[in-house]
């Protein structure tokens, strides 16, 4: 009974339409209907009626085309073809977050670059020793950092589903890599310490030769307040430095050194360590830090532990929701590609 009221339209005075009485009229009684060979509401050719994917009704193989059909009606389910607020909220949130770290990775790019092109690294001269130039750190990064972010941010604005499987897939990647890595210098603490020595003891060798390595030595020995690799004697790798060397700066150590580099508290005194690796360490504790860079990393990592630790995992927490947003969005993208084009989902 309830469908039978659900499958009439209702009346109104403007949409009477053709008022003409047939053998389908519903104002003729039953027994002429059944005499005609009709049911009172409709053809019996079809158990159901049949739907195209809009919903209409498109009828039976006897149904009368002036046979009122009603509409199939939505699911309370069933989700609406449109984008929804939040939706909107999450793209706009992928997009505006991997553009700006698209801009960043492009200026930190721009940095290295400018670096080697203003020392002239890839001279033929220098191109041997362009592995250990810190600028192509800031090239690699720069790069890494561009491509990954762009492709999430078009990928985004696109709705470009292969670019946000790739940044998908790049972002876990990392984020497995970074886990690995904090596993791997936890574990290995003995073999990082040999890379770090071998690391700053060629910085030490190239002290003169480049500027980027000279700046780098020179701000770990002042804030750490040391001296070389392990103590001050470290210095005599460097061609300069070695006691054996020709010139004023033979067996001294940089003025960075220096327990007291200004002269008179006010002038920068370059010559403070001009011997230095020939005095005893009593004498030469008075001169220059005697601790090695090595030991002043080691406490300044076990001072700032908890700093670290906690910036570790705002860096990860960060990786794993721009990873989880990407993900929901590539989600919602394919639901409405396949809903648009009337396929299962």
């Amino acid at each position: 009974m309830s469908g039978f009221w659900a499958s009439r339209r209702p009346f109104w005075p403007w949409s009477r339409g053709d008022a003409t009485q047939n053998e389908s009229s519903p104002l003729i009684p039953k027994e002429i209907q059944a005499a005609v060979g009709e049911p009172p509401y409709g053809p019996v050719g079809d158990a159901e009626p049949r739907y195209d994917d809009t919903g209409e009704n498109q009828g039976s193989s006897q149904s009368d085309p002036k046979t009122f059909r009603p509409r199939r009606r939505r699911h309370r389910h069933q989700r609406t073809t449109g984008y929804s607020f939040g939706d909107h909220c999450l793209k706009l949130l992928v997009f505006s977050s991997n553009l700006l770290f698209s801009v960043l990775g492009m200026a930190v790019l721009c940095l290295g670059l400018w670096g080697l092109i203003t020392k002239e690294s890839f001279a033929q001269e220098r191109i041997g020793s362009i592995g250990t130039d810190p600028m192509l750190a800031f090239v690699a990064l720069g790069s890494l950092l561009g491509a990954l972010c762009l492709s999430g941010c078009v990928g985004a604005l696109r709705e470009n589903g292969c670019l946000l499987r790739c940044f998908s897939a790049a972002v876990l990647a990392l984020i497995a890599a970074q886990v690995l890595a904090a596993i791997a210098a936890f574990s290995l603490q003995g073999e990082v310490g040999g890379y770090l020595r071998s690391g700053l003891l060629v910085a030490m060798a190239r002290y003169q030769d480049d500027l980027d390595l000279r700046f780098i030595v020179d701000e770990i020995q002042t804030g750490l307040e040391c001296c070389g690799a392990d103590d001050y004697r470290d210095w005599e790798v460097n061609i300069y430095y070695n006691c054996s060397a020709p010139g004023v700066l033979a067996c001294g150590v940089p003025a960075t050194c220096c327990v007291a580099p200004l002269e008179n508290g006010t002038v920068w005194n370059s010559q403070c360590g001009v011997g230095a690796q020939a005095l005893d360490v009593f004498s030469a504790q008075s001169v220059v830090f005697l601790g090695g860079c090595l030991g002043g990393m080691a406490r300044w990592v076990e001072r700032h532990s908890a700093a670290i630790g906690v910036a570790g995992v705002v860096v990860l927490g960060v990786q794993i929701l721009t990873l989880s947003a990407a993900a929901r969005l590539l989600d919602t993208i394919q639901w409405h590609k396949a809903y648009s084009r009337g396929l299962p989902r």
